[in-house]
């Protein structure tokens, strides 16, 4: 489409939000990109309509159809009241429990989706104030809930917010709901959207499910005689100015832990986050403050979670004195570990317990698992894939522990969704029982490594913005998948497997075998003959290629751990050359 042409469709989209029936801010506002003899702005903001996709929406703010506001916001909202309506008409009553984070009109877009609710006879469960995503999770179930909405941009830039939608089980939508509710989305015209809602319909809830949800945090707790033991262990924690400062300090003291020390100027709940560029725990300077704090302190584990409290990020002091953060795998690879060691201590096993991973995720935690006869489904990227497998399971096995690579762990099945309250509060237990038994947390990752073997993981992404870049990426996947590598690192593939066919195929053998997923996913994964593996998926919410490796190395004593480790970066790098990364 010429340029000319889509400015004319771009400014003819824009006049009809200079309708009375839009509110006078918005109208003004539009108004104003109108007049601006500068189109790009005007463009950005209507060339395409705010997609409502299976996990909900999520958007730079301000007018517009391609922003977040409350218009947008109300599609989404009447599109899942519909839906609801349809799906719950037995009911006498519908039910929804809402909640929100720390960003610029979070509250706005959380009070307006209970208003919208309420005009179409659902009741809505409105929290007083910010809470983390993992309350809301349980919240649903508690309430007896048949959906819930958080209003949350993780940690995209501050000018982000979204909306996620959740089922009765407390976990985020999946088939067949996902896909019926887009289509309801997709129908929502402005006129149709119901503001406005009775407030006998809206009830605000606060700090009674807070305490609700702390007494099943607190169940989590193994060993508490141990966390007596070492209760003022020095624990640096940040919220990076979210939700988590809300429950996760109360989580940890729930647990006894009396020496927690924070970073005050992060502990300021803003949408601005007005001291990191990012407020993402992945990144060390989204953790800069909280490791001078715990340097400052000499600070046994430091933690941090993201603005709606879901992701944690760890960092321990190694045997140099440097505190370093750990990755998302071995953060899981600690939980993971942890858990099964502790319930086989204590005799809790009963042989039907099983964890749950993601297909990207570490190996390693498969081979922990494995090596203790506990049961490790496999599945897609997202947590709802995983309170899927509960979902379908809970008659019959009992759930341990599930995470994956990008900084998420669910430590029990109270909550469907990441889970760092939960988490940062059995993390500093771990903490606790690793110094019981004389060691740090660093020394505790080195000794698993140890004992199940060494891995090294990373993640590498290649962006591509527009359409041009969009195909780069199809390009890219189909290279792969019409021209494997036969060999990686001088070590010949082993097994290819294609979730975009659901196939695996064994190089060596020839055999091929159906993939146990239930449905297809752009995703291909090698694996080498020495162990390597090598996953590419495209991102499904940025212009992204993602390519995540693992590689084996050999450890036999910590004071080789850094030998091993340079090795297996060495090879992880030597990989990524081979495959133009």
């Amino acid at each position: 489409m010429e340029n000319k042409e889509l400015v004319l469709l771009v400014r003819e989209k824009a006049e009809k939000w200079l309708s009375e029936t839009y509110d006078e801010e918005t109208r003004k506002e539009v108004q104003r990109l109108l007049n601006n003899e500068d189109p790009s702005e005007l463009t950005d903001a209507f060339y395409k309509d705010l997609e409502f996709g299976t996990g909900g929406i999520r958007g730079i703010m301000g007018v517009g159809t391609n922003r977040m506001n409350k218009y947008t916001v109300g599609a989404a909202t009447q599109g899942l009241s519909n839906y609801l309506k349809k799906n719950f008409a037995g009911l006498k009553q519908i039910k929804v429990a809402i909640a929100h984070d720390c960003r610029n009109n979070s509250r706005f877009f959380a009070r307006s989706s209970a208003e919208i609710f309420a005009a179409n006879g659902i009741k809505a469960f409105l929290f007083d104030d910010l809470r983390p995503t993992p309350e809301l999770s349980f919240a649903i179930r508690e309430l007896g809930c048949q959906s819930g909405v958080v209003i949350t941009a993780s940690h995209n830039p501050k000018e982000y917010n979204g909306y996620k939608a959740y089922w009765d089980d407390g976990s985020q939508i999946v088939a067949p709901h996902d896909v019926n509710i887009v289509k309801e989305v997709l129908k929502i015209k402005h006129g149709d959207i119901n503001f406005d809602g009775p407030d006998e319909l809206i009830e605000i809830i606060g700090e009674d499910i807070d305490n609700k949800f702390l007494e099943k945090v607190k169940s989590v707790s193994v060993f508490p005689e141990v966390v007596a033991r070492h209760k003022d262990i020095k624990i640096v924690y940040t919220p990076i100015h979210g939700t988590g400062v809300k429950l996760i300090p109360a989580a940890l003291r729930k647990f006894g832990f009396t020496n927690i020390i924070n970073v005050p100027e992060q502990d300021v709940v803003s949408g601005d986050f007005p001291t990191v560029i990012s407020p993402n725990p992945e990144e060390e300077t989204a953790m800069a403050m909280a490791l001078n704090k715990a340097r400052e302190v000499d600070a046994d584990v430091v933690m941090a979670s993201d603005p709606d409290g879901d992701r944690i990020g760890v960092a321990v002091k190694n045997d140099k004195g440097k505190y370093v953060l750990i990755n998302g795998n071995q953060t899981a690879m600690l939980f993971i570990y942890y858990i099964i060691t502790s319930l086989k201590s204590s005799g809790s096993l009963k042989g039907n317990e099983y964890i749950v991973k993601t297909i990207v995720t570490t190996e390693m935690i498969a081979e922990i698992a494995g090596r203790n006869d506990i049961e490790c489904f496999d599945v897609y990227t997202g947590f709802k894939y995983i309170a899927e497998v509960i979902r379908e399971q809970e008659e019959f096995k009992k759930y341990i522990g599930g995470g994956e690579e990008s900084f998420g762990f669910m430590p029990a099945d109270f909550v469907r969704d990441k889970d760092a309250v939960t988490s940062c509060a059995l993390m500093a237990e771990i903490t606790a029982w690793a110094i019981d038994q004389g060691k740090t947390l660093f020394e505790l990752l080195q000794d698993i490594y140890l004992e199940y073997g060494y891995s090294k993981e990373k993640m590498k992404y290649i962006v591509r913005r527009g359409k041009s870049g969009a195909d780069e990426i199809l390009k890219i996947m189909s290279n792969l998948r019409d021209n494997p590598p036969s060999v990686l690192d001088g070590s010949p593939l082993e097994l290819v497997k294609d979730y975009s066919t659901l196939t695996e195929k064994n190089l060596k053998t020839g055999r091929q075998k159906k993939i146990d997923q239930k449905a297809t996913s752009n995703v291909l994964q090698f694996f080498t003959v020495e162990g390597s593996k090598i996953s590419v998926r495209p991102s499904g919410t940025e212009p992204k290629i993602k390519f995540y490796f693992e590689v084996k190395g050999h450890l036999v004593s910590r004071d080789q751990f850094y030998e091993a480790e340079a090795k297996a970066e060495a090879k992880i790098e030597r990989i990524m050359k081979e495959l133009g990364v």
